[in-house]
């Protein structure tokens, strides 16, 4: 959202407040204002959109766990059938080569998951490793790094940020925010989802409706300074705001407060090809001897 349209809306409000306007020019302040609603009706439609998406990435995730327990199971049962084969007198010869080949091909097939699972997090651990090491102590007082479910959390505080009760980008937080761009820019693959928080504590401005719309506005301002400041592709970057609504502390005291106002800068890998090993399992299972 452009500082263009915030001020129209802002302009309109103290127009109206003032009751002295004329027919024309309060048809063209109401037109930047419906713009500006327009926007935010957006913004919020593509922060949507990227939650789907994240909580897409750790269902696939979580099914690629439960697949490589499943392919364990499967290759201990094989191998308990092929030593039941071993040890008979009868039938055992029959089955060997099969149940070798079964075993083989399911051993593969897991070492496979594992190493790709084991490349993506180990892309993460270096994502966060080359950011840690390229920010500050100062800086790290107000920047919070982790890595959970296959997913890179950068948690900036707001005063760090921004100035009180505003949107807008302080100077001092340029620095920080071309080190972080330098990563996303390093690593091509990865989609970024910039996501505003408050405390509980109620807006007063007569340009900001609410916490939604404060928390909203925030993480625009930190896509649009990643894109036009540090030529960060659009196309990966979303931005949306959870207003109040996502405390990770008691907003009962002050330090609680302080916790909860930040800027969420969310890395995801794309785990399309998860899914694509997932549906390439080798068929079939264990083999039944007598």
């Amino acid at each position: 959202m452009s500082i263009r349209l915030i001020s129209s809306a802002l302009l309109v409000v103290s127009i109206l407040g003032t009751g002295c306007v004329s027919n024309k020019k309060f048809a063209q302040l109401q037109s930047s204002y419906n713009d500006l609603q327009n926007q935010n009706k957006e913004l919020d439609g593509r922060y949507q959109t990227a939650q789907r998406d994240l909580t897409g990435a750790n269902t696939r995730v979580k099914s690629l766990e439960e697949q490589i327990a499943s392919q364990r199971t499967g290759l201990a049962a094989l191998q308990a059938a092929l030593d039941k084969c071993l040890n008979s007198t009868s039938q055992g010869n029959v089955n060997i080569s099969k149940l070798v080949d079964e075993i083989n091909a399911s051993n593969k097939y897991i070492q496979h998951l594992v190493n790709t699972k084991n490349k993506s997090d180990s892309l993460n651990m270096v994502l966060t490793n080359n950011l840690t090491r390229s920010l500050s102590r100062e800086e790290l007082r107000d920047v919070d790094v982790q890595v959970l479910k296959g997913v890179v959390y950068i948690s900036l505080s707001d005063n760090m940020l921004y100035k009180s009760g505003s949107y807008e980008i302080s100077p001092k937080a340029g620095e920080t925010l071309s080190k972080i761009a330098k990563i996303i820019m390093d690593y091509k693959d990865y989609e970024v989802l910039i996501e505003g928080n408050t405390d509980n504590v109620p807006i007063s401005q007569t340009n900001i409706r609410n916490n939604w719309d404060l928390s909203a506005l925030r993480a625009s301002s930190v896509v649009q300074a990643l894109q036009t400041t540090y030529n960060v592709d659009p196309k990966r970057l979303t931005a949306g705001g959870r207003g109040e609504y996502n405390p990770i502390a008691d907003n009962n005291t002050v330090e609680g407060k302080a916790k909860n106002r930040r800027t969420q800068i969310i890395i995801t890998p794309k785990l399309d090809q998860f899914m694509e090993l997932i549906e390439k399992a080798p068929e079939g299972g264990t083999t039944e001897t007598k």
